[in-house]
């Protein structure tokens, strides 16, 4: 098993200062539509997140497919020391919150606590398996 301590540490610095990192799927499942899943809002996405000035903090990453595939519209939120899966994200209004929730994030300088709406839609991908 590799700990984390194995890892060297960090030599390289970005200019920017990044609070936290959203990453939505819309892959093979999440987005389908045509499989009958809910759609992501992409380009909304993508515009609002432009338009309120959030790429430089709070990034935004629409990606091909983050797993697992068994909980369709997945998203993953990353910070310092921070990782959340949240996972069935089907309505406009979650997607809202989650920008909602950027732009506090922002404003303030620090990662925020996600909205409670979130709570029963998180999971964990690396738990151990069951015995």
């Amino acid at each position: 098993m590799i700990s984390e301590s194995e890892y060297s540490p960090a030599h390289l610095q970005t200019k920017r200062i990044v609070i936290g990192h959203v990453m939505v799927c819309s892959g093979c499942c999440c987005g389908a539509v045509n499989r009958g899943k809910p759609e992501v809002p992409v380009e909304w996405l993508k515009r609002e997140w432009r338009s309120r000035g959030l790429l430089k903090n709070v990034q935004l990453t629409i990606t091909g497919c983050l797993g697992p595939c068994d909980l369709p519209n997945v998203v993953k939120i990353s910070g310092p020391g921070i990782e959340i899966w949240i996972g069935n994200v089907n309505r406009l209004e979650q997607y809202s919150a989650l920008l909602e929730w950027a732009c506090a994030t922002k404003e303030l300088g620090a990662f925020q606590r996600l909205p409670r709406e979130f709570d029963e839609q998180r999971f964990d991908p690396f738990r151990p398996a069951a015995a």
